[in-house]
């Protein structure tokens, strides 16, 4: 899983947002390191849709636009799940290579 599908499924773990709510939610968790454009982002929704890993939770109309919300499915809940206890255990194997060479640690996590 590419890291902008697991902050975008992660942004919606909480609650449905809509487009701009993922934007800003992406931005958030990766600390300003990823930042979606909207043509990107649109095309990864449609795409977990697809995959049923997301679905469409409510439109509604602001402005006359509508506005779209999306709401992680139970399928896009393990999946999140599996990637994120994969992680863990790599970033646990890096850490015990690290030690292994003498790297200190430093607050946070950061070597």
């Amino acid at each position: 899983m590419q890291e902008p599908t697991f902050l975008i499924l992660s942004a919606l773990a909480a609650e449905p947002l809509h487009g701009y709510g993922v934007m800003q939610s992406v931005a958030e968790l990766s600390d300003g390191d990823v930042r979606l454009r909207a043509g990107t982002l649109y095309g990864a929704l449609d795409r977990l849709a697809e995959q049923g890993l997301i679905e469409i939770d409510r439109e509604d109309a602001v402005d006359g636009r509508l506005r779209r919300y999306y709401r992680l499915t139970d399928g896009g809940a393990a999946a999140l799940a599996t990637q994120a206890d994969r992680l863990r255990r790599r970033a646990a194997a890096a850490e015990r290579q690290l030690g292994r060479r003498g790297t200190p640690r430093i607050a946070g996590g950061a070597a």
